[in-house]
């Protein structure tokens, strides 16, 4: 296991490298100028972009600005904003726990309720509730998440007034659980999807007609025997996730005003801040290649036969 692991952190090196120098490039090297561009449309003197340039290090070629990234980035050093002159760091550091609770939120929504909706959907395949089951996935997977959110934001808040619309600038817990369904439903419907199908097949499979012969309980069969073989593809889907779930909440924050990661993101691109957009970047790459492990190494708990070496 132990070398299984060393070879697994190995391999992370190169992805997670190429994965920030992808960004990095996106950043810096395709859009232009983002010193000009901070300036707008007021004439700014060539020297006083020079200085800029310098001082941030944007007069360097490509590679030695990624390279002087890295080597900041080992001593936690994320750059700093343009416009503002605060550390990215600092800036990511205000947005991200409130993205965090709101992953969290949506993440354990989608673990209870899509595994449950896909349990009790595979338990009897075929029958009504399989296919209600299966229609109301095809209609989460369907709905873009604009349409939904502000579905949603429609009829709890402004009909049933049971919510809010938007949040507050510090959101309590109560405030974030309508964003998070909203934001967990796409997920929600793959991971009933793949427990359903999963279940639906393991079902019929040799070991629990053994087990069922043996006597055994049903919600032994069913919670240990059929589920721990079943939640393997369900495992590998969350475990990647996690991460899209932190990095894909752009819609779901701005149409709750959540100041979190994905209004730091847009609001990065559209003054071309890439020094944050790397930062945010590289964090969410970090999270993905953790999460990839963990999910790996927690194939061996759930089937007993899988062994690393």
């Amino acid at each position: 296991m132990g070398r299984y692991v060393a070879r697994r952190l190995l391999q992370m090196i190169p992805v997670f490298i190429g994965s920030t120098l992808l960004v990095f490039l996106m950043m810096y090297a395709l859009p232009g100028d983002p010193v000009r561009a901070l300036a707008g449309e007021q004439h700014v003197d060539a020297s006083q972009i020079a200085a800029l340039k310098a001082e941030y290090g944007l007069d360097q070629p490509i590679w030695q600005q990624y390279l002087n990234y890295l080597g900041n980035l080992f001593q936690g050093d994320l750059g700093t904003q343009i416009g503002t002159q605060r550390p990215v760091a600092e800036v990511i550091a205000d947005a991200y726990p409130i993205t965090v609770r709101l992953a969290i939120f949506a993440f354990v929504f989608t673990v209870v309720a899509g595994i449950s909706l896909g349990i009790i959907a595979g338990l009897k395949a075929d029958s009504l509730r399989d296919r209600g089951l299966l229609g109301l996935t095809l209609v989460l997977i369907s709905m873009p998440s604009f349409v939904l959110g502000f579905l949603v934001q429609y009829f709890f808040a402004f009909q049933l007034g049971i919510a809010k619309p938007n949040v507050s600038i510090e959101p309590t817990s109560s405030e974030l659980i309508m964003p998070a369904i909203v934001l967990a439903s796409l997920s929600l419907a793959y991971v009933a999807r793949l427990t359903r199908t999963s279940v639906a097949e393991n079902i019929r499979a040799d070991y629990i007609r053994t087990a069922v012969a043996k006597g055994l309980p049903r919600r032994r069969i069913v919670g240990i025997h059929l589920m721990r073989n079943s939640l393997i593809p369900v495992v590998t889907f969350l475990g990647t996730d996690i991460g899209a779930l932190m990095g894909g909440a752009i819609v779901t924050e701005g149409i709750f005003n959540i100041k979190g990661v994905g209004s730091l993101v847009f609001e990065a691109l559209g003054k071309r801040e890439g020094a944050t957009v790397v930062g945010i970047v590289t964090l969410l790459v970090i999270v993905y290649l953790v999460c990839s492990l963990l999910v790996d190494l927690l194939y061996a708990v759930l089937d007993p036969r899988i062994r690393y070496a």
